[in-house]
């Protein structure tokens, strides 16, 4: 089991933005895994819901639905590479582009989150948000408990990223 240290999001300086990064595993099977990334009913779950073309260059709409107020932005897949490789790119506060690859390693399956921002962009609440919904995606993965009401969250890991309760 991951300390809660371990599942903190990383943020870096790189030479075109700022890079967020999570890394998760799970002992499930990388199909698995891919399946609750992609498959609708897990996908609403966890996260949100996305109506369109399910393929490389595919687009449609999705809706992050655990949001307090959800909207539909359109979305484009840009690489699928089933069951290692997802790249999405959509419009929300601004262009987004995330990165999800799957690895296996020492008989676990790896999940590596990566979002790049733009330089200067200040990211602490993105990276809270997206650490709320991966552990939700946990939850949906190994059948554990979801984290729970979001303020609730955010005072027990907003200090881990300099965040205090609001």
């Amino acid at each position: 089991m991951s300390t809660p240290d371990e599942r903190l999001g990383e943020v870096t300086e790189v030479a075109d933005g700022v890079r967020l990064r999570f890394r998760r595993s799970w002992p499930d099977p990388v199909e698995d895994v891919w399946a609750a990334l992609t498959e609708p009913d897990r996908l609403l779950r966890w996260m949100g819901s996305y109506e369109g073309e399910r393929r490389a260059g595919g687009s449609g709409t999705f809706t992050m639905t655990h949001e307090e107020q959800p909207v539909g932005e359109p979305m484009r897949i840009v690489e699928c590479d089933a069951p290692r490789r997802l790249v999405v790119e959509w419009e929300s506060e601004q262009a987004w582009r995330v990165e999800l690859d799957l690895t296996e390693e020492d008989g676990r399956t790896v999940l590596v989150f990566s979002q790049l921002f733009p330089a200067g962009t200040e990211v602490t609440d993105y990276v809270l948000g997206w650490h709320w919904y991966l552990d939700k995606l946990d939850a949906e993965v190994s059948g554990g408990t979801p984290p729970g009401h979001w303020d609730d969250f955010y005072a027990q890991l907003g200090p881990a990223y300099g965040r205090t309760a609001p």
